[in-house]
């Protein structure tokens, strides 16, 4: 086992990894840029390493500034995260390159997996079911690409090959705007990821949003950890999680699992990893693989009773697998709220100093954050400041414990996206289960119907 690891993040994920450590009796080392020097992980790691200014190409994107500082601190493995340079194969490699252990998979099993359209050939290969679309990148020539959008059928989705969280991709109802889509979104993903490659698919009108955690490690072991509901999404960023899935099969889940299993055994995958699939009219079909460790992962750790944060420590110091797929039981429901700084309904960013910080508490209940009283919300990241999750016997007692836990969350000096969650938590077809990943647009759009109208008299 490691002595010592650098948590190559920030925010709740770095205080997830550092407690994971400290567990396991690993000395930990923070890095962290000039805007994170007073953050809670900071104080508690046994050293802290600044790697540069606020902005985070100049901090925790920047892999000489991380490497420098696992050299000065003798750290031994670097664990990223999500996010940032969780999923870059070239830090990876560097990490290696450098002597440290990088706690993911190979570089090599990320470069295929991050893109694309190598991952679709790889899935197909083992036998994992896809999204009809286009065989490999889209050409450059305009008559091919119209040609193979006849072929799959219209509505089709273009789709940056290393695109991620949300952006990269554009849906083509007419053939009258596919040339413009194209050129617009081969713009924006040279822009984005350095990479113009894109790919087409089936757009799928209604689909739900499921998604199966595998682990493996690296003597041929690979068992998958159940599946997660993450369909309350708005412009392709999940706003809640939830485990088991409810209204789908066990045969299904136990099927789709055991082929991402597979998949796994083919690629030589190691470490913690999802895959993506829409669903719909009973068929999973594949999107992506994320080679990383998730934000919703929590819900599967309370319905399986397995941390995979440790799993991934252990499994990158060499160790097998300690539980086998018979092990792996599923034990009631979860639901995660993401709670971030921002207008709950317009969702601009609010940044600023917390004035009071006060969490939930009770049986199943969970509350992930880096926050505290005081606590300055810096406006250089991501909005989110901390996940609440509860667990409960049934979906219905997940459900009034989420109504209970939201009810007695307070966070003052800023506004956060809590009062969204409430409503939600009482919403007839979220409370049915099973809605499309569509459904929340469709119900701020009308939420924001409701409060013009009502502004207009």
């Amino acid at each position: 086992m490691f002595e010592k690891i650098l948590i190559a993040n920030r925010g709740e994920i770095a205080l997830r990894v550092l407690r994971a450590c400290r567990e396991l009796g690993i000395k930990t080392v923070a890095v962290h840029s000039e805007a994170d020097i007073d953050a809670k992980y900071v104080k508690l790691a046994d050293e802290s390493v600044c790697i540069g200014p606020a902005p985070s190409a100049l901090s925790y994107l920047n892999i000489p500034a991380i490497i420098s500082a696992a050299e000065v601190t003798d750290a031994e493995a670097i664990h990223p995260g999500y996010g940032f340079l969780s999923e870059n194969a070239d830090f990876a490699e560097r990490v290696e390159q450098s002597g440290f252990v990088f706690i993911g998979p190979r570089p090599e099993t990320t470069r295929i997996m991050g893109d694309k359209v190598s991952a679709k050939a790889a899935m197909k290969a083992a036998g994992v079911p896809c999204v009809p679309g286009s065989e490999g990148a889209l050409p450059e020539d305009p008559r091919e690409i119209v040609r193979i959008a006849r072929a799959i059928g219209y509505p089709v989705i273009v789709k940056a090959a290393g695109g991620g969280g949300g952006r990269g991709m554009r849906a083509v109802h007419t053939e009258a705007a596919l040339l413009n889509a194209v050129a617009t979104t081969r713009a924006e993903a040279q822009a984005a990821f350095g990479n113009p490659s894109l790919y087409m698919e089936k757009f799928l009108e209604n689909p739900r949003h499921i998604e199966i955690q595998v682990m493996a490690d690296q003597h041929g072991h690979a068992i998958y950890l159940g599946e997660r509901d993450c369909s309350m999404q708005r412009r392709h960023q999940k706003v809640i999680e939830e485990a088991p899935a409810p209204g789908i099969d066990r045969k299904q889940i136990t099927s789709i699992g055991e082929r991402c299993a597979k998949a796994c055994r083919k690629i030589g995958y190691r470490g913690a990893g999802t895959f993506e699939f829409l669903y719909e009219n009973g068929e999973f079909y594949f999107i992506e693989m994320n080679t990383r460790v998730q934000v919703e992962h929590p819900v599967t750790e309370l319905v399986t009773g397995i941390d995979i944060v440790q799993t991934q420590i252990r499994v990158a110091a060499g160790e097998k697998l300690r539980f086998s797929q018979r092990d792996i039981v599923s034990r009631g429901h979860a639901i995660e709220c993401r709670i971030n700084a921002e207008d709950p309904f317009k969702f601009t960013p609010s940044p600023g100093r917390i004035t009071n910080w006060h969490t939930p508490g009770g049986p199943g209940v969970r509350v992930d954050s880096h926050a505290y009283t005081g606590y300055q919300v810096p406006p250089h990241y991501d909005s989110m400041i901390g996940k609440l999750i509860v667990h409960g016997d049934t979906r219905e007692q997940a459900i009034r414990r989420m109504r209970i836990a939201l009810s007695e969350m307070d966070v003052a000096g800023i506004k956060t996206n809590i009062p969204l969650h409430q409503e939600l938590m009482l919403d007839t077809r979220f409370i049915k289960g099973g809605a499309s990943i569509h459904y929340l647009e469709e119900r701020l759009a009308d939420l924001n119907d409701i409060k013009s109208s009502q502004k207009s008299r």
